[in-house]
């Protein structure tokens, strides 16, 4: 692959050095004041407070709540026509009492950024930091975007693309990523095809009679209904579904009752689903519905479930992760970049990857030599800050490749084949 900005990326390291113990301050900072979804008005006002510094153009705030957009127009002639990217960083915390004793820990009571999401804006930051300073040195338009609750509900990604941020400019193509501690600090995953699984939720209900726990044959119990259903969702995936085909229904939660002597009215549990294949999704959904509302009239009681739809699949999109996984190698080096296979976590970037091709990247943070080992929504979870170098570089160098015109046609096939390592995402 022919480097056609490689004044930029030859000179990058030197420069992301340069700009490092600032991205560092401003990863602490956001680390300190961590606010969770849909609340992140201090961070975004942070955000955008450093985009006006820089010079970014077209700064907009509020969207979708929290949500916030730059751009950073390249100033060198492209290679065909004019291309726009949309990096996202996603800004929000988790409901976390943090256990680290970092000295730059959350100054806020049970509020954490136990995933990543403070390395990701200010990562975000410092590329745009790079990318306002060098804009003789590349082509086309850098989408900003810094994307409020990726943790909770149906997600910021999806309001944000709801009101128009694919648009105005019009984005052709998105690039995210994400912490992993698994991996060390100077390692990059590059995921093709479907990398995350749609995730979904369903709460179930059941009602029953309550009685006097000495005489249980005046009662229904519902808690031996519920019990029933729990085996019967369980092997739903073992026995009903391929197991060559990627599933997971999991009964995660069980509540009922209120002393040891009272046969309860009602019993809940609640769940959660993971697959890939949209018509397997919709069986999956059906089933669970038919098993619990079967069990339990079979046992005297009756079953509401309440199925709520979340992320979709993220499928990233062959092509572009061909070419990102060959320019990734290319810039930090072949052996500094593996392939993260299909797994079971979710992301809400899914959505930008319904509407545009993209791809998204897992970022080493892990140093087992300094114990940061613990993984993602974990009170002690912490990052090695030399994956915040590692991030711009990669992020600046697809970006900019993807700029000039560089990426292959669907039928190609990426030059770099890295290493595949296993384990969960964050």
């Amino acid at each position: 692959m022919s480097n056609t900005v490689s004044p930029l990326l030859h000179d990058l390291p030197a420069g992301i050095d340069e700009i490092l113990p600032g991205v560092i301050a401003d990863r602490r900072h956001l680390h300190e004041h961590p606010e969770l979804g849909f609340h992140e008005v201090e961070t975004a006002r942070f955000v955008a407070e450093r985009l006006q510094a820089l010079g970014v153009e077209d700064i907009r705030t509020g969207i979708n709540v929290t949500g916030v957009t730059g751009l950073i127009r390249g100033e060198l002639p492209a290679e065909g026509p004019m291309r726009t990217i949309l990096l996202r960083a996603d800004m929000d915390a988790l409901p976390i009492v943090e256990e680290t004793g970092a000295e730059y820990a959350s100054q806020v009571d049970g509020v954490m950024h136990a995933c990543g999401h403070d390395a990701h804006t200010a990562i975000l930051l410092g590329v745009a930091r790079v990318l306002s300073e060098r804009k003789a040195s590349f082509a086309g338009t850098v989408k900003l975007l810094f994307q409020p609750a990726e943790e909770i509900g149906d997600g910021g990604a999806k309001g944000m693309i709801e009101l128009g941020v694919l648009e105005d400019p019009h984005v052709d193509a998105v690039f995210g990523l994400h912490m992993n501690p698994q991996i060390p600090a100077d390692v990059v995953m590059v995921g093709s095809g479907p990398l995350f699984a749609a995730v979904d939720s369903f709460t179930v209900t059941v009602h029953g009679k309550g009685g006097h726990g000495a005489y249980p044959n005046t009662a229904i119990d519902p808690i031996t209904a519920g019990m029933h259903i729990v085996f019967g969702l369980q092997q739903l995936v073992a026995r009903e579904i391929d197991p060559m085909t990627p599933a997971v229904v999991n009964v995660c939660t069980f509540h009922s009752g209120t002393a040891t002597n009272i046969v309860p009215p009602t019993a809940t549990l609640s769940g959660t689903v993971r697959t890939f294949d949209p018509d397997l999704r919709q069986h999956v959904k059906a089933r669970i519905l038919a098993i619990a509302e079967g069990t339990a009239a079979a046992l005297g009681s009756r079953a509401e479930v309440d199925y709520h739809w979340g992320y979709p699949a993220g499928v990233t999109d062959a092509a572009f992760s061909g070419f990102a996984r060959d320019v990734l190698a290319e810039q930090l080096g072949p052996e500094r970049v593996m392939v993260f296979p299909q797994e079971m976590g979710a992301e809400d970037f899914a959505y930008f990857l319904q509407h545009r091709p993209g791809t998204f990247i897992y970022v080493g943070s892990g140093n087992e030599a300094r114990g940061i080992v613990f993984d993602c929504h974990h009170p002690h979870f912490d990052i090695d800050e030399d994956a915040l170098a590692t991030g711009i570089e990669a992020t600046v160098a697809v970006a900019t490749r993807f700029l000039a015109g560089g990426i292959p046609d669907d039928s190609r096939e990426p030059t770099h084949q890295p290493p595949i390592v296993s384990g969960p995402r964050p």
